[in-house]
């Protein structure tokens, strides 16, 4: 009977997954170890060879909230059942709880937005580890007077919101280097790509979906970090997220008060003197346009 549900409804799951589905779904209690037996001797299932380890791995941080580690999946966890899709995942080095949400590309708005959800629920953490797309590292040159004046290096927009939320960020080396958050992705792409099964076709039900899923996950594999103590810190009272976590951009405000952005022409009413404003693009799609911390247009979406 194991054997027919296997081949008929479970033919790509490994032997410790199968357990556990034949548990849930259709209330069989069987050792992984026996199904592994059963499996290779039906000829369904071969054992991978592991091969040997070239990197040791590094030493996890001692506290929660001393590092988490961010990265984006474009596995396809849906199985073209959305054209487009991307996990960006978080995993805190010292205890393997994951955080992930989904949405249709790896970029600025999408980092910043699922970093909002990440620190609403668990609060700010110490420092962040990245690796170096373009999303979170700029390749950006200094100009002469951006040299001259001292001013460092050029940040792209989410190292920017993060060192004005205190985040310090570090980049990965090699992609070995962000071994926690790879190996999250690769067991996501074996188990919740097969738990998604469940007549999930939309990001918007992929996103309720790992509302559940998560924290079951998390009870079941996270560890006990080294130390005890949270790192993360509060949110400070009075800080405006919507004004860190957004994309800005510095724009010539014209004669007529106007300024061009994005093949729109926005009005000012305030008769500023300054030549340059910064346009801010907010995470839920609405735009600002500010001058030195004074709010001139506030276009809600």
């Amino acid at each position: 009977m194991v054997i027919k549900l296997y081949r008929e409804k479970y033919n790509d799951f490994g032997p410790t997954l199968l357990k556990e589905k034949l548990l849930e779904e259709e209330v069989i209690t069987i050792s992984d170890e026996t199904l592994r037996i059963w499996l290779i001797e039906s000829g369904y299932w071969k054992k991978k060879r592991k091969g040997k380890a070239h990197r040791r791995w590094r030493e996890r941080k001692s506290h929660f909230g001393e590092m988490v580690q961010m990265d984006g999946s474009h596995h396809d966890c849906f199985e073209g059942r959305v054209s487009k899709c991307v996990l960006m995942g978080y995993i805190d080095d010292a205890t393997g709880e994951a955080f992930g949400r989904f949405y249709e590309y790896e970029g600025t708005i999408p980092a910043m937005e699922s970093f909002r959800r990440y620190i609403e629920r668990y609060k700010i953490p110490m420092s962040i580890y990245l690796d170096k797309h373009t999303t979170y590292k700029s390749t950006g040159r200094p100009t002469i007077e951006e040299e001259l004046n001292g001013t460092g290096p050029l940040l792209s927009e989410f190292e920017r919101a993060m060192k004005e939320l205190g985040v310090e960020v570090i980049h990965a080396g090699s992609p070995q280097a962000k071994g926690r958050i790879e190996r999250l992705f690769k067991t996501f792409q074996d188990r919740l790509t097969k738990e998604m099964l469940r007549s999930i076709s939309t990001i918007e039900d992929g996103n309720r979906f790992l509302l559940e899923y998560l924290p079951e996950y998390n009870r079941r594999f996270v560890v006990r970090p080294g130390k005890g103590g949270d790192l993360h810190r509060e949110i400070p009272d009075g800080i405006d997220l919507d004004r860190i976590l957004c994309i800005k951009t510095e724009r010539v405000l014209r004669n007529d008060f106007t300024v061009a952005h994005n093949r729109k022409l926005y009005q000012v009413e305030d008769r500023v003197i300054t030549r340059k404003v910064i346009v801010e693009e907010r995470l839920d799609g609405g735009i600002a346009i500010t001058h030195k911390g004074m709010c001139l247009i506030d276009l809600k979406r």
